[in-house]
């Protein structure tokens, strides 16, 4: 087929000849499709990348991080509490908050072939990840009388059956016009050797999500940026699918990030033992960024301060406050989220049409990442939470160590036991019990619920 010279001088000039060759022989229609796909890559900056010999991550020296200003637990002023929540409040009744849920992963290791947050984890309700987050925001803004808009970016694997299954439930109460899904981009895999660009099948390339940093570009590119700024939205609450301990907008932590003035704030847990798999947030150089726990070398992981406890105990949740006009700052600056390198075994098909299964790593993938949004933010924050109360994700099958449904489950029942409790309710350690946000958002709601109708602290569910 005969191509456009546009196109052919810029596979051309990104050193792409494998694939210049393969489309002037290919049949139309593969050339026409593979044609498209190229279309939004932008190879100038492919060239770039596959010209990179070393990574940013190795350039750090691991032996002059130090650990983050942040709001310990142990640290915290009842009355500045007490303020960060009267701010908070503020900015929810004034509807200046949006929530932005990260939900492009299937549940391939939880052995779910489907969008992962449309995995049941309701301990007695069997509810989905979806709806236990749904629920949270619009019980949140029923509380504040302010419709709370949720921004829900999707991958290609997951778009389609994420709009489908949400439309099915009538998206669990919230208004049609507060949901905007919207779908993250896509990068190329690249042959690890000779840097070609991979084919998937004959007429399609190798293409992987362009991780949770390509939320940026996506916000931009699907018009979700700009509608924050017709709704006169000023913060945004920034969560994952897979932690339905999220307290998704707690006026807390957006009343501790706003009083900060901290473009970007972040939830954090104490790490306890250096081989928790949690990345770290820690400054370097003056500037707070994540390393993430495969990068830190094992001998300052493991070191310790004179209490014993970690020296970087920061571990990062994946929750963060971000402003508003900070998103719209990056969003102008080119290359102000840079791209990671993944070596990854990708199936691809050579020149022949043969389908290849590589048995090593072949290719290389790329991604950006949120956090790495933290070192160009002004006065950055990282505020620590109770991982009891605020982190149980959902990534392994039961069986495995750790972050498994099982676990997520009696975590979702000990946030439940402990507000019954807090209420003055007599609660046995072993009590299946779940609270849908719906009835209450924290343990001061739920004790007014029960005033109401006390039979309710006798229920396996307490639903509204």
């Amino acid at each position: 087929m005969a191509l456009s010279h546009e196109l052919m001088e810029q596979l051309k000039a990104a050193g792409q000849n494998e694939l210049a060759q393969y489309l002037q022989i290919a049949q139309e229609s593969t050339a026409k499709k593979l044609a498209e796909q190229l279309k939004q890559i932008d190879f100038e900056e492919l060239a770039a990348l596959t010209s990179e010999s070393e990574t940013s991550e190795s350039t750090r020296d691991y032996t002059k991080l130090v650990p983050p200003q942040a709001v310990r637990l142990k640290d915290q002023d009842p009355a500045k509490m007490a303020e960060a929540r009267q701010v908070g409040d503020k900015l929810l009744t004034e509807g200046k908050v949006a929530a932005l849920l990260v939900a492009g992963g299937q549940g391939s290791r939880l052995g779910f072939d489907h969008p992962k947050g449309m995995f049941p984890i309701g301990p007695v309700s069997s509810k989905t990840l979806f709806q236990i987050h749904f629920e949270k925001i619009v019980a949140r803004g029923r509380r504040y009388g302010k419709p709370i808009p949720l921004y829900l970016m999707t991958s290609p694997a997951t778009h389609e059956e994420t709009i489908e299954f949400l439309e099915k439930h009538d998206r669990f109460g919230m208004a049609k016009e507060d949901l905007h899904i919207f779908c993250q981009g896509t990068m190329p895999a690249i042959d690890l050797q000779t840097k070609q660009l991979l084919l998937a099948e004959k007429d399609s390339l190798a293409l992987s999500p362009d991780g949770h940093g390509g939320m940026l570009a996506a916000l931009v590119k699907s018009g979700c940026l700009e509608d924050m700024t017709k709704r006169g939205i000023e913060e945004i609450y920034y969560f994952q699918v897979d932690n339905p301990l999220a307290d998704v907008c707690e006026p807390e932590l957006l009343g501790l990030h706003h009083l900060a003035e901290s473009e970007m704030s972040t939830q954090v847990v104490a790490k306890k033992l250096p081989e928790e798999k949690l990345g770290i947030l820690a400054q370097l150089d003056g500037k707070l960024q994540l390393v993430e726990y495969s990068e830190l070398p094992a001998e300052q992981a493991a070191e310790t301060i004179e209490d014993g406890t970690l020296k970087h105990w920061a571990g990062n949740i994946a929750v963060h406050g971000v402003k508003k006009s900070f998103l719209d700052r990056m969003a102008t600056l080119a290359g102000s989220l840079p791209w990671h390198k993944a070596i990854k075994k990708v199936p691809f098909v050579n020149p022949a049409g043969d389908v290849v299964e590589p048995l090593e790593p072949n290719a290389i993938k790329f991604e950006r990442f949120i956090f790495d949004l933290l070192p160009q933010a002004k006065n950055p924050l990282a505020v620590e939470v109770d991982p009891a109360l605020r982190f149980a994700p959902v990534k392994n099958a039961d069986g495995a160590q750790s972050d498994t449904p099982q676990a997520c489950k009696e975590a979702l029942c000990e946030v439940a036991r402990r507000w019954l409790k807090e209420c003055g309710v007599s609660c046995a350690t072993d009590r299946q019990v779940e609270i849908s946000p719906l009835a209450a958002l924290d343990a001061g709601q739920l004790k007014q619920r029960l005033a109401e109708k006390p039979a309710l602290a006798q229920a396996d569910l307490i639903d509204d």
